[in-house]
């Protein structure tokens, strides 16, 4: 089996993992536009879609400001090992809510696609 191969087997056991524990709803996966991503030819479960955002537009992509977000905790802070990041890093998502993670990632064009979707 090529790497290649491998990747697509994993990526589509995942996501029909996820389809299935989440079988009831519809779920939007957003997606950079990678040549990774469009090049594995993936059989999506029915209640999965894939969203490609824009090229070169990270500014779109929701999950750069969680990241902006949870690095406001490490600034200026410099750590003796992988390991003790590890844990601050833990320790920042955790403190994460839905509802903080709603209000840092539900931009309005998101908000109405959904809702235009009658999601």
């Amino acid at each position: 089996m090529n790497l290649l191969t491998l990747i697509v087997f994993a990526r589509e056991k995942f996501l029909e993992l996820f389809a299935e524990q989440f079988k009831d709803e519809i779920h939007i996966i957003q997606l950079d536009n990678g040549g990774l991503h469009k090049a594995l030819n993936l059989n999506l479960p029915e209640n999965i879609i894939l969203l490609f955002q824009s090229p070169y537009s990270p500014q779109v992509n929701p999950i750069e400001r969680l990241w902006q977000y949870i690095k406001e905790d490490f600034k200026w802070i410099n750590f003796d090992s992988i390991e003790e990041l590890q844990n601050a890093l833990t320790k920042s998502l955790n403190k994460l809510t839905q509802k903080v993670i709603s209000q840092i990632t539900g931009w309005e064009f998101i908000i109405n696609a959904l809702s235009m979707a009658n999601i």
